[in-house]
C-alpha cells in the first residue's frame, strides 16, 4: 500500500453569471506562467474577466510587465515586495517607481509594506521602502497595493503619517489582519481585498474584517498561485478561484453573488482608474 495520499476529488468551480475582476494574482509565477494561457482561460470560463498582476522585484518587473501585455484584460503593478526590501534598497526610489509606473498597462504600485512575520528584510529597511511607494503612489496617482502581516501598529501608524502629509489612494490585499486595522484603512480612506484566507477555518478575524467592509469599498483576489480558497486548499491557487472566495464574501454579506461581481467590480475600475475595462464588462453593463 502506498504511503502517500490520494488527492481527494473537487467539484469543479462553478461560474459566476456576471464578469469581475481578480484583482491581484502572480501570473509569472511557477506553474501559473508556465501554463498561463490555459490558466487565463480557466479563469474567462468562470467569469474572471480582468487580472492585475502583481510585481514583487524591481529586477523581475520586466517579465510582469510581458505578462500584462500578453493579454487583454490583464494588468500590472510595479514594485517591490516588503521581502526584497532590502535587497532592492539602492535600486527603489519614488522617482523609479514613477518612471516605471509610466507604460499604460501599469495601473498600481506595490506591492509593498511590513512583514513582520518572515522577518526577511530588516524592518526599517522595509519602512523606508514602504514610504518610497507611498509617495510614488501619491504623485502618479495610482494605487498603493499594501502588504501587510504581524505589522498591524506599524502600518496604521505609517498610513496615518502619510495620509497626514498628501491622501493617496491604496487597497490592504489579501487582508489577513485584525479587524481594527481594516477599520483604520476605511477611515483613511482605502479599500480592503479579500482572498482565500476568508474560507479558512481558523479565519475567524477575516471574516469579521469583512463584515465590517462596506460593499462599495471590497474588492476580492486570490493572489495566486497561493491560498487556495476551501475546499481546494492545499492545490496550487488560480485567478479561477476567485469565483470561490466571490460567492463565499457574497454569502457572508447577504447578496447574490452576480451583485457581488459587479459590486467589487466597479470598486475595482473606480481605483484602478487607468485600467480599461474589456469587452466583457462593456456587455455586462
Amino acid at each position: 500500500m502506498s504511503g502517500k495520499k490520494k488527492k481527494r476529488d473537487l467539484p469543479p468551480i462553478a461560474p459566476v453569471g456576471a464578469p469581475f475582476v481578480d484583482s491581484h494574482c502572480h501570473l509569472t509565477y511557477g506553474t501559473l506562467g508556465k501554463d498561463v494561457e490555459a490558466v487565463v482561460q480557466r479563469a474567462h470560463e468562470v467569469g474572471v474577466a480582468g487580472m492585475l498582476t502583481i510585481s514583487t522585484k524591481l529586477e523581475t518587473f520586466p517579465e510582469v510587465l510581458a505578462m500584462a501585455e500578453r493579454f487583454p484584460g490583464v494588468w500590472a503593478s510595479v514594485g517591490t515586495h516588503p521581502h526584497h526590501a532590502e535587497s532592492e534598497k539602492d535600486v527603489v526610489s519614488a522617482a523609479k517607481l514613477v518612471d516605471l509606473a509610466a507604460h499604460p498597462k501599469v495601473i498600481a504600485i506595490g506591492e509593498a509594506g511590513l512583514d513582520y512575520f518572515y522577518d526577511r528584510s530588516p524592518r526599517d529597511i522595509q519602512q523606508a521602502v514602504f514610504r518610497e511607494h507611498i509617495a510614488a503612489a501619491r504623485e502618479t496617482g495610482l494605487p498603493l497595493v499594501i502588504h501587510t502581516r504581524e505589522a498591524e501598529e506599524d502600518t496604521a501608524a505609517i498610513l496615518e503619517e502619510e495620509t497626514a502629509r498628501g491622501p493617496f489612494p491604496f487597497v490592504m490585499h489579501c487582508f489577513s489582519s485584525a479587524p481594527w486595522l481594516a477599520e483604520k484603512a476605511l477611515e483613511l480612506g482605502g479599500y480592503v481585498s479579500f482572498s482565500g484566507i476568508v474560507t479558512f477555518k481558523k479565519g475567524e478575524s477575516v471574516r469579521e474584517a469583512a463584515t465590517r467592509t462596506p460593499l462599495e469599498r471590497m474588492l476580492v483576489e486570490t493572489d495566486a498561485p497561493f491560498l487556495a480558497p476551501e475546499p481546494y486548499r492545499g492545490r496550487v491557487c488560480e485567478p479561477a478561484h476567485a469565483a470561490v472566495t466571490l460567492r463565499y464574501l457574497a454569502d457572508l454579506k447577504g447578496v447574490s453573488a452576480e451583485d457581488l461581481a459587479r459590486i467589487t467590480s466597479e470598486n475595482f475600475f473606480r481605483l484602478f482608474a487607468r485600467a480599461e475595462p474589456p469587452a466583457a464588462f462593456r456587455k455586462a453593463a
